[in-house]
């Protein structure tokens, strides 16, 4: 490590170049500040874990608790779920900010109806709509990929999945929209769209009860252990979370994943070449590497130390909030061979894009699904999209957790 007065100076953080382009930065923090303490958009003080060594074993430390009330300013009614507008209490019951046993016992509960088995009996569906939004714009040679399709296709997925109705899902879409400030939906506020969420969800759990089906909220209804249930509450909290960070999370993913593959067009052609000799393992590799390369979540969702203790050889006091920088971890040297060069057939993956630990994302395989499909769809069926932009021209959404793009314009040849 360089003598102090040799130090370069330290990058700004949260601008709109950051957003654009944070691995320069994190690449800094990294061998200077591996640990390091900065005030974050909102006001709040917190520490960025950026090595993956320290990040690994801080997302499983225990003594890091997700729950916002170990922190001193928690009074003052900020937002740290890493959820829009997320603030009544019925909705904070979730497995994203609880801790041991209550986690413990939401977790069972909930895996028991979402299962891996209803997520491959799933998988049909998924092609459907994917093949369906393609179908919108295939014609016409050119679309935002963003608007058109990485945005609609896991809220109709979710809904779906969840037992929205047909006839509800447009407005679901549109609040969604809303909530991200994305897509083509009403402007009326985050606050405004996650009433009209809570309280739809409310209402359709209320009558699932009534008439279970085979969907998600009635297998969470069903769902027990112990003779314990979900609580309405809780079921409606799961909901939220799960089209929230359901449909952002698979966004991100579509469009960081189609951007970087656009960018590196060696890696698109051997991805395609492999999709059109039937080869899928190929596909499998890409979006694990894609997860690593730019995944879809930048910062793992809020900890709080819930005593003094140590990170990477500093010294983080009780109740100081500490985010790790997934997005930093998954470009560490010291972990990943070239880990800034994009390799759609790299074996060694061991990232942290979904999490590590007992918080590690339920709903991976839900997302890594849909990515999968959405991705080798888009390259068979349109197999010379270019971007119809200068990468430049790009803009990207700013944020703590999340990180994508906010439109991913692209030409192609028409499909007859």
């Amino acid at each position: 490590m360089p003598a102090p007065h040799d130090m370069p100076p330290a990058p700004e953080l949260f601008t709109w170049e950051f957003a654009s382009n944070p691995y320069p930065a994190y690449a800094w923090l990294r061998e200077h500040a591996p640990v390091h303490k900065t005030v974050l958009p909102n006001g709040v003080e917190a520490w960025l874990v950026t090595r993956y060594a320290d990040a690994r074993q801080a997302l499983a430390d225990q003594r890091l608790s997700k729950n916002p009330d170990h922190h001193d300013e928690n009074a003052a009614g900020r937002n740290k779920t890493g959820i829009p507008g997320e603030r009544s209490a019925n909705l904070m019951t979730h497995l994203l900010n609880i801790d041991p046993p209550d986690h413990t016992r939401l977790r069972r509960l909930v895996s028991k109806a979402f299962t891996p088995r209803r997520i491959a009996a799933f998988e049909p569906r998924v092609q459907e709509l994917t093949d369906r939004l393609i179908d919108e714009f295939a014609a016409t040679g050119q679309a935002d990929l963003i608007h058109e399709f990485a945005f609609p296709l896991p809220i109709y997925a979710i809904c779906d999945l969840l037992g929205v109705p047909a006839e509800d899902q447009d407005d679901l879409r549109d609040w969604a929209g809303m909530m991200i400030r994305h897509g083509k939906g009403p402007r009326g506020g985050v606050a405004r769209a996650v009433k009209l969420i809570k309280n739809y969800l409310a209402d359709l759990i209320h009558r699932k009860r009534e008439d279970l089906g085979e969907d998600l909220i009635s297998g969470l209804i069903r769902a027990s252990d112990h003779g314990e249930h979900l609580t309405e509450d809780e079921a409606a909290a799961m909901c939220f979370v799960l089209l929230f960070a359901g449909f952002e999370t698979t966004i991100n993913l579509v469009g960081n994943g189609m951007h970087a593959l656009l960018q590196h067009p060696e890696q698109r052609a051997r991805l395609q070449q492999a999709l059109g000799a039937g080869d899928t393992a190929l596909l499998d590799t890409a979006v694990e590497e894609l997860l690593r390369y730019d995944g879809p979540v930048e910062m793992a969702t809020w900890r709080y130390a819930t005593r003094p203790l140590q990170i990477g050889g500093q010294e983080i006091a009780q109740g100081d909030p500490v985010l790790v920088v997934l997005a930093a971890a998954d470009r560490d040297p010291e972990r990943f061979a070239e880990p800034d060069t994009l390799d759609l057939t790299r074996r060694d993956n061991q990232h942290l894009g979904y999490g590590h630990g007992i918080h590690y994302c339920l709903g991976a395989p839900l997302a890594r699904m849909e990515g999968q499909i959405a991705l080798a769809t888009l390259l068979r069926r349109l197999p010379d999209l270019r971007l119809s932009v200068d990468p430049s021209e790009l803009r990207w959404r700013g944020g703590l957790i999340m990180r994508g793009l906010r439109t991913l314009p692209v030409t192609f040849t028409k499909e007859q």
